[in-house]
């Protein structure tokens, strides 16, 4: 099955769902009127039965009496909450259309108090073993969990691609941007030199600019050769010295860099790796350096390159993500699902990585809801704000509409036996 197939038959079944559930509304719709309309015919019968043979036809006129009250009373109360009654703009009708934005609004505060709260979250995220589901998950690529492991990836699939991108994506950039701005990059680039260093890392580095330099003097020897000419004066260049001083200064540095990249102790190597020495040590402790590289890392951040650059990796993993999550077999598939199978097995055997792994994921999800649960949430009312009216009408009452038909045709029953009670009451009292 194709991705557009895929994809294509849960719109298909989502739309399905959806007409069922309209057509059911319709059902109870003609049901409760036809109540309605019945309780008329009633009454009307009554009414003129009870007139010319009186009698106890003065019951069956009193049930289908209160039924219209009670069914009507009710047909009143539900369709004001979606529409105005017969097209009248009654005051307090119509309240869902009126009020979608409140409404999504309160939705969205019911759920970061009731949902989204760090300690709700905390407490069901204490047992989780994500490490265990994971490592379950990579490990048996073929078991038989293929069908629920294809129905759950198709589902994540279209979880993440019914997302609002835009927002989504505003979070997920803000998150990186955030923590970017809070790293102390200074100390951690001293780190990794000084761990450069004594692993003598640091030399490939130093054999790499040897080499560049030596490749950029060969390209760039004529340049050289001018520049020498121009600053020379008349009599040099009439007596050939400024070729000679030319040769001289490209063949001495030549001769170092050669003499550089065959000698692992050269006097300017052991220079250089000073100068990284110090950097490192510079880059740990002293203050000075470490504003200068906080600068250069704000001017980075500050770099419309730099916002393009987060823009295309939220896009790549976002694509990344409903590749795998759509193609679970083609994500499983090669040197890639080899080693992904061996990771799965080290994650259910190695306690330790298993325990690392869900304290940080635990952490992770505790965090993302104290931070940034707010903006979560305001996906839910911020869409809501996006629906029209009508919209959010055809939406609400397709899901509980035809619930709220069975208030029409309980309060036709109801108001019918309240009032068959009240005219018997009023008939047997003296």
């Amino acid at each position: 099955m194709t991705e557009k197939q895929t994809s294509l038959s849960h719109r298909e079944l989502a739309a399905i769902r959806y007409q069922e559930r309209d057509a059911e509304l319709k059902k109870m719709r003609i049901i409760a009127t036809a109540l309605l309309l019945l309780m008329a015919a009633i009454f009307i019968f009554g009414n003129h039965m009870e007139k010319n043979y009186a009698g106890y036809w003065g019951f069956v006129r009193a049930f289908a009496e209160a039924g219209m009250v009670g069914g009507l009373a009710d047909w009143f109360a539900v369709t004001a909450l979606f529409r105005h009654p017969l097209a009248i703009p009654i005051p307090h009708t119509a309240i869902i259309p009126k009020n979608k934005d409140r409404i999504g609004e309160t939705l969205a505060g019911f759920l970061r108090r009731n949902f989204l709260t760090t300690k709700l979250v905390a407490r069901k995220v204490r047992n989780m073993d994500v490490a265990g589901a994971a490592g379950k998950f990579l490990s048996r690529p073929d078991g038989g969990e293929g069908r629920m492991r294809m129905g759950a990836s198709r589902l994540m699939g279209d979880i993440i691609a019914s997302l609002d991108d835009e927002r989504l994506g505003k979070v997920a950039k803000d998150a990186m941007r955030g923590q970017l701005e809070n790293i102390n990059l200074a100390p951690l680039l001293g780190q990794l030199l000084e761990a450069m260093i004594k692993e003598g890392r640091h030399r490939p580095l130093l054999d790499g600019v040897i080499k560049w330099a030596s490749k950029t003097l060969d390209s760039n020897e004529e340049i050289i050769r001018n520049m020498v000419q121009e600053r020379a004066n008349t009599i040099m260049r009439w007596t050939g010295l400024d070729d000679r001083l030319a040769d001289a200064i490209v063949n001495g540095l030549t001769k170092l860099l050669s003499d550089m990249a065959n000698d692992p102790d050269h006097p300017l190597r052991e220079k250089g790796e000073e100068g990284i020495t110090k950097l490192a040590h510079d880059l740990k402790h002293q203050k000075k350096m470490q504003k200068k590289v906080g600068a250069w890392k704000k001017e980075l951040l500050a770099n419309p390159a730099m916002s393009k650059w987060m823009d295309n990796l939220w896009q790549n993993g976002r694509q990344g993500l409903l590749n795998a999550a759509r193609q679970p077999d083609a994500a499983m598939a090669g040197k890639f699902g080899e080693a992904l199978t061996k990771l799965g097995s080290s994650l259910q055997k190695d306690e330790h990585l298993k325990k690392q792994i869900n304290r940080f994921a635990r952490r992770a999800i505790v965090g993302t809801t104290e931070n940034y649960g707010d903006k979560i949430v305001t996906l839910v009312s911020d869409t809501m704000k996006g629906w029209d009216s009508n919209t959010l009408t055809d939406r609400v009452e397709n899901v509980v509409g035809s619930d709220l038909q069975f208030i029409r045709i309980n309060g036709t029953l109801v108001g019918g036996l309240v009032g068959l009670i009240i005219h018997a009451i009023g008939r047997f009292l003296p």
